[in-house]
């Protein structure tokens, strides 16, 4: 079986990439790990597993378009098909996002499309839902808006606080994020309008 080779975009601590690693999926190849923040602990993640990793600071760029003209000159030379963002904290514009039409993929802690953008589990707190969970999508130009592949459930309680909610989020994230992977690189999906429907 030929591999997908799939770019992770990090900023952060990376918990999602290293449950994506961990899940060990045998129809992808991480064939990078990119970050804007050359802190990020993700990037130590990635080492520790022989991963490719490279930084480029937005912050050495006047617009984000030439950021992400940078960021494809690298891209494309590695055959990129699937690029996962895993707590990337840069919103993108139409030019990268349009490059990788329905081949980029995003994971928010809230049951899109409730509590779309930031602060979402307070979001759901605030608002007295009785469920929230997380999504998995294809981004496009919208915020968080594209079409939905996979979402988890999870239970807001009395006494859940922000932090607490975010935990029980987390452990769904880290189990259905590898599980889309999976599915787009075994071409188990389709896109029909705003709906992505499972192959027979």
């Amino acid at each position: 079986m030929k591999k997908m080779r799939v770019a992770v975009f990090v900023s952060g601590s990376g918990s999602n990439l290293q449950a994506i690693i961990d899940a060990s999926i045998p129809s992808i190849e991480i064939a990078l790990v990119f970050s804007n923040n050359p802190d990020a602990y993700a990037l130590k993640r990635a080492e520790n597993h022989g991963i490719p990793t490279l930084v480029i600071n937005h912050r050495d760029f006047k617009s984000r378009e030439e950021f992400e003209t940078e960021i494809l000159k690298h891209l494309e030379p590695l055959g990129i098909e699937l690029i996962v963002l895993a707590g990337f904290m840069r919103i993108l514009s139409p030019l990268l996002v349009r490059e990788y039409n329905n081949r980029m993929i995003n994971l928010h802690p809230a049951l899109l499309p409730s509590f779309p953008g930031i602060n979402a589990a307070r979001q759901a707190i605030e608002a007295g839902v009785k469920f929230t969970g997380c999504t998995v999508h294809f981004v496009d130009e919208g915020v968080d808006s594209g079409p939905i592949i996979l979402q988890a459930v999870v239970p807001v309680l009395d006494e859940d606080d922000e932090d607490s909610l975010l935990q029980k989020i987390h452990e769904e994230e880290h189990r259905i994020y590898p599980e889309a992977i999976r599915l787009i690189s075994e071409g188990k999906i389709r896109i029909e309008g705003r709906r992505v429907l499972r192959k027979p």
